[in-house]
């Protein structure tokens, strides 16, 4: 069977943690009983090394990537990694895989981005005729695929073991639940400030939104939830932050989680901003007051 991801989890860039810290921050998630620690690959760590890092300081926490970029390695490769670590792991491994954007696969590596739903058919279908001739686990581990527009969600309920819709709203969920069917898993990212005062919120929430605005796979589908360019202006209007981001009180955050939960969600993995905190600084104040235990 998939790994149990566990209602909530957590979503987290650790990359300005020393490898130590890091670990002693996963020990931490786990103990506060999230199930689940999504990590993202961008330029920093290789997310399959590190996990295997935390993995041999963690007992019982899943570690999953939010998500592994496609153009970065063969479909072969990629699943090599991933049954390595659901083998070594005891099948607490979850491969989240993505197209990623054209700045990053184009501007930063130098690749080619063309076709996406092409591009990620081909690569899940690649992944599974690869040949893997060790040991193979005896949990198996889950493939979750980012997707946000309507084709990529049907893809990721046809071609895997659900989708990882990151940085949208309760809406979309619901959108999204509908069309990948009540047995597929629908991880959620959900981005959250425990602050009160609306200026500090929303400001902690427009430093974290910059670099989100330009990349089309975005707000193409934010403009499918009803937002439009108006939205995207200066640093992104009080309507957009409020829909993408949850601040306020703990009763406030627990609600946002609730209605992903309700819309559809299977497993919701918070993202916790400290609000006026710089880049990184991770809110523990949030993730304590929201832990499952």
């Amino acid at each position: 069977m998939p790994p149990e991801l566990g209602a909530l989890g957590v979503w987290w860039f650790n990359d300005t943690m020393t490898s130590s810290a890091a670990a002693e921050f996963a020990t931490r998630i786990e103990q506060l009983g999230y199930g689940t620690l999504w990590m993202p690959e961008t330029t920093g760590r290789d997310p399959f090394a590190h996990s295997a890092h935390l993995f041999s300081r963690t007992s019982h926490l899943n570690l999953a990537t939010g998500i592994a970029n496609v153009h970065h390695r063969h479909p072969g490769m990629m699943k090599q990694a991933a049954l390595t670590l659901a083998e070594q792991s005891g099948g607490r491994f979850v491969l989240g895989v993505g197209v990623s954007h054209a700045r990053m696969v184009e501007g930063t590596r130098g690749l080619k981005y063309e076709k996406p739903m092409a591009t990620m058919r081909a690569y899940l279908e690649a992944m599974r005729s690869s040949p893997y001739t060790a040991l193979k686990p005896t949990e198996a581990h889950s493939i979750v695929v980012a997707a946000l527009g309507p084709r990529m969600l049907e893809l990721a309920a046809a071609a895997a073991d659900g989708a990882h819709p990151y940085l949208t709203t309760p809406e979309h969920t619901a959108r999204a639940s509908e069309i990948i069917g009540p047995n597929k898993m629908l991880c959620v990212e959900q981005k959250l400030v425990l602050c009160t005062d609306a200026a500090e919120a929303r400001s902690t929430a427009r430093r974290s939104l910059a670099r989100y605005l330009a990349l089309p796979n975005y707000y193409r589908n934010w403009f499918r939830l009803g937002f439009d360019e108006s939205d995207l202006q200066s640093g992104g209007s009080n309507r957009l932050v409020d829909a993408l981001f949850a601040w306020g009180n703990e009763r406030v955050l627990r609600e946002r989680i609730e209605a992903h939960q309700r819309a559809g969600a299977t497993h919701v993995c918070i993202q916790p901003l400290l609000a006026g905190g710089r880049a990184g600084q991770v809110d523990w104040k949030a993730l304590e007051a929201l832990a499952p235990h």
